[in-house]
């Protein structure tokens, strides 16, 4: 019996969810829906009010019948019982008795629609006898009120519901007093509203077979107006989708002059004009991307030949003069950053070409983290930054690109010791079944809110009055993210003012695989929280994530907080 609700309970709320859905996607069904009820609401009051109306009249024709034989019944009785003076008087009760039935119609039901006749003297009971039309008890249908009106000398009627000649009916009570020389008598007539409830029904039921049609019509014409206006909006989403696909040949159809012509027409327009303009800017983009790269490669042949020359200064620089001894060793150290700028350049120039390659072989890297601490510790030493490892003891194997990840973590490492404040910066490496986790911590000035945003784009500086101490090119972190994309993993970023930055490089186990989680947190443990939770509209981590995402999260290990931009 449990699984039977259990599966009840499973296949309602299915269907609830599957309607739900279908009214929030589907126009041409909430118009449609709304179109019945209001017409089913409509067409509702009004049969009802039309049943009601009918009823009413049918009503009034059979009390105005009524009420006229009544009074015609009450003359012809009182003519009848004027030449008796009192009660006792013979031939009396043979009157009364003639007088029901010549009133009945002979007492023949059938003659006189199921009319049923009596004439009482409650009065007079010890004397006379009540008769009636046919051997029925009609008492049952009399009620006090009723026979205290008549009996007050009023004309009242009632409708009362019994049975008298068969099946049980509504029936019409009509009664009057018959004043006489000898007493008042009482006249009553019992009209079926058998004929009358029939009629109405048929005209209930005419009215609600109107009204069902009327509402399915109504509907009928609201999905097909409906369609005719959804379906140009149907097909310019559809046209849209295929646009933002990279389709850009696709159009819609116009058909005839009306307005959705316009709107279809308008739509063609925008979409020829849009398709023009992004082809410009492609290739303007190309035209871009060439240039930086034919520059690029052009430079290598005249660098070389000063980096020569320059070379051969710098080794003879003992033999000159202090000043000009100084200009050799500043040519030379430019002449280096100039180098690595064409390096990053050209690089950037193939990722955005899409040429960039992943050469994954399984790599142990606690061996890559202690290299670039190593190839980094001189001049963290010079600017009074200690570097600190926590890395296991095991190897840490992963399928990743070795000099790519290096390249990453030599620029992280070296932005947290060129922002470290002469602070420690702490290196970081965690694994678990599917991924593995550097993170690079610095206690320097921090990130201020929204440069979190910032940190990943090409040449931009936290502070561009700083002085550089690793000479970098402002490129370092965007080749950085293209890497980490290349892996299929997240490079992302924490920063608060005054508590320093946190960088986490996240890559897959085996080449290939998707990403949930990451060995490491991205917000440092130490970190000085109000109430250990996050100010009111502050984001405390927030960086490219997975397929772009901005990351955003104060939460534990490998708790992610993904906002597409």
């Amino acid at each position: 019996m449990w699984a039977f609700w259990h599966a009840l309970v499973g296949w309602s709320g299915r269907l609830t969810a599957g309607v739900r859905q279908t009214w929030r996607r589907s126009l041409q069904v909430r118009v449609v829906t709304i179109t019945l009820v209001a017409s089913s609401l409509l067409v509702g009051g009004f049969a009802y009010l039309v049943a009601d109306k009918i009823t009413g009249i049918l009503l009034e024709n059979a009390q105005t019948d009524v009420l006229m034989r009544l009074t015609s019944g009450r003359e012809y009785s009182e003519k009848q019982f004027r030449v008796f003076s009192q009660p006792q008087e013979a031939k009396l009760q043979e009157t009364l008795d003639g007088t029901v039935n010549y009133l009945a119609g002979g007492g023949d039901p059938t003659q006189t629609g199921g009319v049923v006749v009596a004439i009482t003297a409650d009065q007079h009971s010890g004397v006379l006898q009540s008769r009636t039309s046919l051997d029925v008890d009609v008492r049952p249908l009399v009620s006090p009120e009723l026979r205290a009106a008549v009996a007050d000398g009023q004309v009242a009627h009632q409708i009362r519901t019994g049975q008298l000649t068969g099946e049980r009916a509504t029936y019409l009570v009509y009664g009057s007093p018959v004043p006489t020389r000898f007493g008042q008598v009482e006249l009553y007539y019992f009209v079926p509203l058998t004929r009358q409830a029939e009629t109405a029904g048929d005209a209930r039921a005419t009215v609600v077979a109107t009204g069902v049609a009327l509402v399915l019509l109504l509907g009928l014409l609201a999905a097909l107006v409906t369609r005719l206006v959804v379906s140009p909006v149907r097909a310019a989403a559809r046209t849209a989708q295929r646009l933002s696909a990279g389709l850009l040949d696709q159009r819609m159809t116009v058909n005839g002059e009306d307005d959705l012509a316009l709107l279809a027409a308008s739509f063609n327009q925008m979409a020829t004009n849009l398709q023009r303009q992004i082809l410009r800017l492609e290739e303007m983009s190309r035209i871009q991307r060439r240039f930086t790269s034919d520059v690029s490669h052009e430079l290598r042949t005249p660098l070389t030949t000063v980096r020569m020359a320059a070379d051969l200064i710098f080794a003879e620089r003992d033999d000159f003069d202090p000043a000009v001894a100084r200009s050799a060793e500043l040519l030379q150290a430019e002449l280096d950053r100039f180098e690595e700028l064409l390096t990053d350049l050209l690089e950037i120039s193939r990722f955005d070409a899409g040429f960039a390659m992943l050469d994954a072989e399984p790599t142990d890297l606690v061996p890559v983290v202690q290299r670039v601490a190593d190839r980094l510790g001189s001049l963290a030493e010079r600017v009074g930054v200690p570097l600190e490892l926590d890395v296991p003891t095991s190897p840490v194997i992963a399928e990743v690109d070795p000099r790519r990840v290096e390249r990453v973590l030599r620029n992280l490492v070296g932005n947290a010791v060129e922002h470290g404040e002469g602070r420690p910066v702490r290196i970081t490496l965690g694994v678990d079944e599917t991924a593995v986790a550097v993170t690079v911590r610095d206690h320097g000035v921090g990130l201020k809110p929204g440069e979190e945003k910032l940190v990943f784009n090409r040449f931009w500086r936290a502070d561009p009055s700083r002085a550089r101490q690793t000479g970098g090119t402002g490129l370092g972190l965007s080749i950085s993210l293209e890497d980490a994309r290349l892996h299929g993993g997240w490079l992302e970023a924490w920063g608060a003012p005054g508590q320093g930055a946190q960088f986490r490089l996240t890559l897959p186990a085996r080449a290939g695989d998707r990403l949930t989680t990451s060995p490491l947190r991205l917000v440092p443990a130490d970190v000085a929280l109000p109430f250990g939770g996050p100010r009111d509209g502050e984001l405390l981590a927030i960086g490219p994530g997975p397929g772009g995402a901005l990351a955003i999260g104060p939460a534990g290990d490998g708790e992610r907080v993904e906002v597409r931009p």
